[in-house]
């Protein structure tokens, strides 16, 4: 039977867009097909839902499994008129065809925004019944002191049972972050049985961004930046001189000011310009006026948005100051914040164990990915970045530490840094920023890599000026324990990467032999090829050696094992110096690791076809089905990586080093902000396995 969840709320600014996220975020990870339905929306007919149009860039959904109702306005009217059964009869068709392509749906209730929220609760409520829900409760705690909010708890749980709702939990939101503990123990105290959990206000999440903004009022950017993900720190109408209104900005001022005042915009062009001035969060041209020819170009380069409106400056303003926050106009910033405060406050296990929930029959790249940041995040370890002058690497800093995934320290000029994030919106609190030319530590490091260097020559002068280097500077934080591992590549070379690693970090006691696997991540599975980047031509004990890591990875990461030694001939049907050594290696992986199901030398197509591997290898535990795929040199490693990549539309994640005493990771320098996240939170795992 398909298990549902209808998420709730009591009264309005509950909130309650960040716990149905997170819920849909937690049964993602848990569930095979997860479906999303709004059955009342605060829209016209005509217009997509934003809610809806979040999730299923998140999830993947397709539009049968996520999609809205009808709009409250007409529910209202069909109650009013005593249409109610043919309300809720549609709704409930409609909500049983999305359970049919589903293994669990959440049912996300109205806002509760009219002006009777009252009959809109009982609608709600009225709603679950008819679908035969369990409702999460939400409760918004902002503003209220704790025996209110306790009170308001209480409340809650009597309503939604005395409307026959069975309450999977009670979820308090937008708390004060300095009385959570009081809170929660009034809170569980007024729940009874029902389990509770309380969410804090975050700052992250309430902030108004220039997305809301733009969204809210339908502004039409006319040029400037494309990133609308800024923080809107207060607003600022320009009604003043050039002279006056330039002492009065502020970093991530929403500039509001008629669009035939030129002098302004070049005032905030050039101070968002000057690395010792304010940058605007974005301008607001009002009036319907734009600036004139000569004005127009320079815009184009401007750091920030610049829209235009056609209400004046004042009825702008007014406007703007009527803005929401909202968690969907936010691209992964606001995600990550309310992602990352669900999980430090919800017990998932305990609230989901409720409901009997099927096992994913499949894994998809999503899938694997989200469950790779929640293992990255349950014991959390500090993490450097080498690079943190890069764009892609800031922003993806920013996001790992909205998500609590780890701690994050990033290299580079403080100042330059700083400029950076500035000048792009980015939020760099709660990062810690070293830079290796002023950082105290510089002088312990190199003396450091001195002593291990010395049977080489190295001399302190040139090991100062070494640990100038990110990737040197980095590494050794690993090293000495400044840290528990490092990535880097997006602006450097594989090379620059490892060499540090492979120079003083070494292997680990017993292997030596230092690899790489890639994550393939196929639409229903996951495969990891061995070894793609790091040795070029592995004789069979080292190609055992790569075979038993990156089995050991595999099942680090949750996939299950069985390893097949690939060559161009399968079992006894062909034979040569590759084939035998293939052939050899096998053998000493089965002798090391009897435990490890491992085939070879087995062809591609036999690895993991059925048909074919019944007809080749008949009798083999690992043909037909094979999870780790060792290639038997690097040019066929890398070849083959990148054209399953190309070809199929796989994701690869990669390279992993394996076989290092500490984890360091390599970038490619086309990663996107994704991929240094997914790379970042790999790093962090074998971090937790590394002790």
């Amino acid at each position: 039977m398909v298990q549902g969840v209808y998420v709730a709320s009591v009264a309005p600014g509950s909130g309650k867009s960040l716990v149905a996220l997170g819920l849909a975020d937690a049964l993602h990870r848990r569930t095979g097909r997860l479906g999303f339905f709004r059955p009342l929306v605060n829209r016209a007919e005509a217009q997509e839902d934003p809610v809806i149009v979040m999730l299923r860039r998140l999830y993947e959904l397709e539009p049968s499994r996520c999609r809205s109702g009808m709009s409250l306005d007409s529910a209202r009217a069909d109650v009013a008129a005593g249409r109610q059964d043919e309300v809720f009869s549609w709704i409930l068709a409609e909500y049983r065809g999305i359970a049919q392509e589903c293994d669990v749906v959440v049912v996300d209730g109205s806002d509760l925004r009219g002006n009777d929220a009252g009959r809109e609760f009982d609608l709600n409520t009225r709603l679950a019944n008819n679908l035969g829900l369990p409702v999460l409760a939400v409760v918004g705690a902002r503003g209220l002191s704790v025996e209110q909010t306790a009170g308001a708890a209480e409340a809650a749980v009597r309503q939604f049972k005395a409307g026959r709702c069975p309450v999977l939990a009670l979820v308090v939101n937008r708390a004060d972050p300095g009385a959570l503990e009081d809170v929660h123990r009034a809170v569980r105290a007024s729940a009874g049985e029902v389990p509770s959990y309380v969410i804090p206000e975050v700052p992250h999440i309430s902030t108004l961004t220039v997305a809301d903004v733009a969204s809210a009022l339908g502004l039409t950017r006319l040029s400037g930046s494309t990133e609308l993900d800024r923080d809107v720190r207060s607003i600022k109408v320009a009604g003043m001189n050039v002279d006056n209104f330039l002492e009065t900005l502020r970093p991530g001022d929403l500039v509001i000011v008629a669009g035939d005042r030129s002098d302004v915009m070049m005032a905030c062009l050039a101070s968002a310009l000057s690395p010792e001035l304010p940058t605007p969060a974005g301008i607001i041209l009002t009036d319907g006026l734009l600036p004139g020819a000569h004005v127009l170009p320079l815009l184009e380069r401007a750091p920030f948005p610049v829209f235009t409106h056609s209400t004046d400056t004042y009825a702008t303003a007014q406007k703007v100051a009527g803005v929401r926050s909202e968690i969907h106009t936010g691209e992964n910033r606001k995600l990550a914040a309310a992602l990352g405060v669900w999980s430090r406050c919800v017990n998932e296990t305990e609230m989901l164990d409720r409901l009997a929930l099927p096992h994913p029959a499949t894994m998809t790249p999503l899938r694997f990915l989200n469950e790779l940041i929640e293992r990255a995040r349950k014991q959390e370890r500090r993490i450097v970045l080498a690079e943190g002058e890069e764009l892609r690497v800031l922003r993806a800093a920013e996001i790992l530490r909205r998500r609590d995934v780890c701690r994050i320290t990033v290299l580079g000029d403080v100042a330059v840094i700083r400029e950076l994030a500035e000048a792009h919106g980015i939020d760099v609190s709660g990062l810690q920023i070293l830079d290796p030319a002023s950082s105290p530590l510089r002088e312990r490091f190199a003396a450091e890599y001195c002593r291990l260097r010395a049977h080489k020559g190295m001399i302190m002068e040139r090991a100062r000026e070494i640990m100038l280097e990110g990737a040197y500077f980095g590494t050794m934080m690993v090293q000495l324990g400044e840290a528990d591992g490092m990535v880097s590549g997006a602006a450097h070379t594989t090379a620059n990467t490892i060499r540090p690693a492979l120079e003083f970090v070494k292997g680990r006691e017993g292997e030596g032999l230092v690899s790489s696997v890639f994550f393939m991540l196929f639409p229903d599975r996951v495969f990891v090829y061995g070894d793609c980047a790091v040795v070029p031509e592995p004789n069979a004990e080292q190609l055992a050696a790569i075979a038993i890591a990156s089995a050991d990875t595999a099942s680090r990461f949750g996939v299950e094992p069985r390893v097949a030694m690939l060559s161009y001939s399968t079992g006894g049907s062909g034979s040569g110096t590759a084939v035998d050594k293939v052939r050899c290696a096998t053998e000493l992986v089965r002798e090391a690791r009897p435990d490890l199901p491992v085939d070879g030398p087995i062809q591609y197509d036999a690895a993991v076809d059925a048909t074919i591997a019944s007809s080749k290898l008949p009798s083999s535990a690992v043909a037909g089905k094979a999870t780790v795929f060792i290639f038997p040199d690097l040019n066929t490693g890398n070849n083959t990586y990148k054209a399953v990549e190309q070809s199929s539309g796989a994701i690869a994640v990669g390279p992993i080093l394996q076989g290092l005493r500490k984890p360091i990771n390599d970038l490619s320098r086309g990663s996107t902000v994704d991929d240094i996240i997914n790379t970042v939170a790999i790093t962090a795992v074998q971090a937790q396995h590394a002790g």
